[in-house]
């Protein structure tokens, strides 16, 4: 299935606190139980005021259905063509 990453332009998100998250965790994965298997959260890293997250989905319009849904935005959505890492190197 093709992987993407959301940038979600969110200021101050950095500093939300663990309760936070979790309530943030639990309404993204609410609304992929209701948008059915096609649709999975791989995870998300969270800087000063943007999060990152890698979904994986079979096109671009259902991650854009979910980021309505729960209401987060998704600022720029791009399909992952590769994943490189140390090892690609040898």
């Amino acid at each position: 299935m093709p992987q993407f990453v959301i940038e979600r332009n969110m200021p101050g998100v950095g500093n939300s606190s663990a309760a936070d998250m979790q309530q943030a965790s639990q309404t993204s994965c609410n609304v992929l139980r209701e948008l059915g298997p096609d649709i999975q959260w791989v995870h998300s890293y969270v800087t000063d005021d943007k999060i990152y997250c890698v979904y994986r989905a079979p096109d671009e319009e259902l991650i854009r259905q979910h980021a309505q849904k729960a209401g987060f935005p998704a600022d720029s959505i791009a399909r992952v063509r590769t994943i490189i890492n140390p090892m690609t190197a040898e």
